[in-house]
């Protein structure tokens, strides 16, 4: 290795690392803020808290690693075009080519190290991270809830006006607001109680919470549009009430762009296997579902088809055939056969529907683990599209420090997260396939990056012509002005 390439290198790792050290910081601040409630207020002691945020701090790596390669790329190339240094380079022959060559291949180790790091240590790091929060909820209970404030847990609120006791397993006026999604109907549920309590094994998943001496409400959302403007609730008392609490919900509190999920605790192989299965489960329930709906729709034909001739001893000779088989009832008969159709028709609706729900979740679930396999390659690759946009963009506009670099960066790494997250929500609902939702922000990045490495090696600038629109509204008005002249 030449001195050059040594000096390239050096100046390059010196300020990724500072960059890299103040945007780790920055992120895991935000962090803090983000959990804030659990940490607050709940007696953790210094090496629990420790524990905590250095689990949660390898999941954010993802954004900081390719946000401080185009920063840093910037600012080393566009302080070397700043101090001539890029100059006294070509003088001797040296090309921008050939001095980003060593650091290319520095930027590659890089990446490989980013995909092994994202394969191994973040999914093992949410692992921790998760029972590290269970844990401390199993060990006090009370930890989950916090005084004065709603606390999301799964599909619940609960907010408590105080605790007490050794854990602060004793609560006192309880309140839970339930969301249910039955049919899309949203459902509220409310439950009221002057006092309750928390308790937990430890091999256990879920907390018992039990209130008492309550009320309890639900909304009631009939199918008839009409009753459903009386708005109809129901309303109950007790002395008792035991909930049970799944702990594997506990605060959705979002991670970067997603909720904490099973499929970010997987490596790739790991991933592959449970893809695997996942989508031959997939496949037989949709074909178990349909099945269903046949042989329901048989059974009811069969069925109320037989129970009609053998009642109405109906005449199929070619005589007395009639096209209009209701004409063969009374009235009140075939009020009973409309009811009995429209039953049939709801009950098989609510069927297809809670069908449908349990396949686009499947699918969602599906979606998911495809996405977690690809993130591990797109870090990796995030790494290189950021270096050789950064690189040659420091070339050009020759500017280093912390003043328009910083503006570049961070506008293109805005654009990037946010075509990338938009990917992926796309991709999640299936509307996409999961391989261009994850892979979308670096498909329309990587032009952007190829333009600016050929201007760059080619020294030319970044001009932008705008000529082709500004031009016809010249001639436009050059032609009026000349008219106006001619006039007077």
């Amino acid at each position: 290795m030449k001195i050059l390439d040594k000096y390239i290198i050096k100046s390059f790792m010196i300020t990724f690392t500072s960059v890299f050290v103040i945007l780790f910081f920055i992120f895991v601040l935000q962090g803090i803020w983000l959990f804030i409630a659990e940490l607050a207020g709940k007696d953790l002691d210094f090496f629990t808290i420790v524990k905590f945020l250095s689990f949660y701090a390898p999941t954010i790596v993802p954004m900081v690693l390719p946000l401080s390669v185009l920063l840093a790329s910037i600012m080393t190339f566009g302080s070397f075009a700043e101090n001539y240094e890029f100059a006294a380079m070509k003088s001797s022959g040296i090309s921008l080519q050939r001095a980003m060559k060593m650091l290319t291949i520095t930027i590659g180790i890089l990446s490989f190290v980013s995909f092994f790091f994202a394969n191994n240590v973040i999914p093992d790091a949410q692992f921790r991270f998760i029972n590290l929060r269970k844990n401390i909820v199993q060990q006090k209970p009370a930890m989950a809830i916090a005084e004065g404030q709603f606390n999301t847990i799964g599909t619940s609120n609960i907010k408590v006006d105080k605790k007490s006791g050794d854990n602060g397993e004793f609560l006192e006026g309880v309140t839970m607001h339930v969301k249910n999604n039955n049919m899309g109907l949203g459902a509220n549920t409310i439950i009221k109680a002057k006092r309750g309590i928390l308790t937990s094994e430890d091999d256990s998943n879920y907390l018992q919470l039990e209130l008492y001496d309550g009320y309890y409400y639900e909304d009631i959302h009939p199918k008839n549009y009409n009753e459903r403007k009386r708005l109809p609730f129901a309303k109950s008392s007790f002395k008792k009430y035991v909930i049970n609490i799944d702990l594997t919900k506990l605060n959705t509190s979002e991670i970067e762009e997603g909720n904490i999920t099973s499929e970010k605790m997987l490596t790739a192989l790991e991933l592959n296997y449970t893809l695997d299965s996942l989508q031959k489960s997939y496949n037989k329930d949709v074909l178990s579902y349909a099945n269903n709906v046949i042989v329901r729709n048989e059974i009811i034909f069969k069925k109320k088809t037989t129970s009609s001739i053998e009642n109405q001893k109906i005449n199929t000779t070619k005589g007395n055939y009639k096209k209009d088989i209701l004409a063969l009832l009374s009235d009140s008969e075939k009020r009973q056969v409309i009811e009995m159709a429209k039953s049939n028709v709801a009950s098989i609706e609510f069927n297809i529907h809670s069908n449908k729900i349990d396949l686009e979740d499947k699918i969602k679930n599906i979606n998911n683990h495809w996405l977690a396999i690809h993130d591990k390659f797109v870090i990796a690759y995030s790494c290189l599209l950021m270096f050789f946009i950064g690189a040659p963009l420091g070339a050009i506009i020759r500017k280093g420090g912390l003043g328009l670099p910083i503006v570049f960066a961070i506008l293109i790494f805005i654009t990037f997260h946010f075509i990338n997250t938009f990917g992926r929500k796309v991709a999640q609902q299936d509307s996409i396939p999961p391989f261009l939702g994850a892979w979308l922000a670096s498909i329309l990045m990587t032009p952007f990056a190829i333009i600016l490495t050929y201007r760059a090696t080619n020294d030319i600038g970044i001009m932008v012509n705008f000529d082709w629109l500004t031009e016809p509204f010249k001639k436009l008005f050059n032609k009026i002005t000349q008219t106006n002249i001619d006039n007077n």
